[in-house]
């Protein structure tokens, strides 16, 4: 029964702090958006993916941390009382929140893993100066993307080659580099994981901003600017990208007023847009002085908190 009750407890405070933080992202990343305008469009990709991602983190940190050790240390193992009602729905709120995202990314990666097994058949390894293989497909669509987590891969089809110049193809695939560096793939598939609902809205905005962001990473000149913006409309005007899946990331993805958005964008760069990718440093700093002084607080206050937990929880066991 001990064991019982405390598994109970764990996945009730979970499910907890998930679905509350959870609607509260829901609810109020739009006002965070607005005011991260300002920041590169690289930051604010990385702000949207920890925003999406903080109810998940939050409540599996404070289960860890707070939750089970409070049960462990300061509940007697000798009493013998039964697991509260509102414990066994809460506990079972959480086990089905765990079940249904590992189904979920389960059934997305078996989805992703046909898809690219069908668009690589008969594909041919392109040369290329990348440490990411390129495969030439013979499938007019998907045009060009990166595919895999462990082992990402870059699909190029020949339709797309033939209608693509040298210096088009290059920015196109540094683009997909892009993507690959900062592991978009694993980041989708994380998402999925966590599917919660009323998130779709701050999902489509990370995607559109992470497509902006790998544009900049692909681009250090004007003219590999405009090559990047012609190989986007000449791929547009390809076969649409509906053989996409969700566990790849495509050159042209996204609805054609995104597609506009980014060529116009493209179109109107400018070398002073490196100025802010030097400054990550100064961001970085930033982060890791106030996580040292919340873990030095955290340490301080650890015993009050577990005492504080552990009244909370004994009222869900009642």
């Amino acid at each position: 029964m001990f064991v019982a009750r405390g598994i109970a407890i764990s996945l009730s405070g979970f499910a907890i702090i998930y679905c509350v933080l959870s609607l509260a992202v829901a609810c109020g990343w739009r006002r965070a958006w607005a005011r991260a305008q300002r920041l590169s469009v690289r930051h604010a990709a990385d702000m949207l993916f920890t925003l999406r991602m903080a109810p998940f983190i939050a409540a599996l940190l404070t289960t860890a941390t707070l939750t089970v050790p409070s049960f462990l240390l300061l509940e007697p193992r000798a009493i013998d009382e039964p697991v509260g009602g509102i414990s066994l729905a809460l506990g079972a709120c959480g086990l089905i929140l765990g079940l249904a995202g590992i189904t979920n990314a389960a059934i997305v990666v078996r989805k992703a893993a046909r898809a690219v097994r069908e668009w690589t058949r008969g594909a041919e390894l392109r040369r290329s100066a990348s440490s990411v293989p390129v495969l030439t497909v013979s499938r007019a669509s998907p045009a060009m993307t990166a595919t895999g987590i462990l082992r990402p891969r870059i699909l190029l089809s020949s339709a797309a080659q033939l209608q693509l110049t040298g210096g088009e193809c290059q920015a196109a695939l540094d683009h997909e580099l892009a993507h690959v560096r900062r592991a978009d793939n694993l980041k989708k598939l994380l998402m999925r994981f966590v599917a919660f609902p009323g998130m779709r809205g701050l999902e489509a905005a990370w995607l559109e901003t992470t497509e902006m962001a790998a544009d900049d990473a692909a681009v250090a000149t004007t003219g590999a600017a405009l090559d990047l913006a012609a190989a986007l409309i000449k791929l547009s005007r390809m076969v649409p990208e509906a053989a996409t899946a969700d566990l790849t990331a495509s050159l042209v993805l996204g609805p054609a007023s995104a597609v506009q958005a980014r060529v116009a964008r493209l179109l109107a760069w400018r070398e002073e847009q490196l100025v802010g990718k030097h400054s990550r440093w100064r961001g970085l700093s930033f982060g890791m002085a106030a996580t040292l002084a919340a873990m030095a607080m955290f340490a301080l206050t650890y015993r009050q908190l577990l005492m504080n937990v552990h009244t909370a929880t004994e009222w869900l066991v009642r």
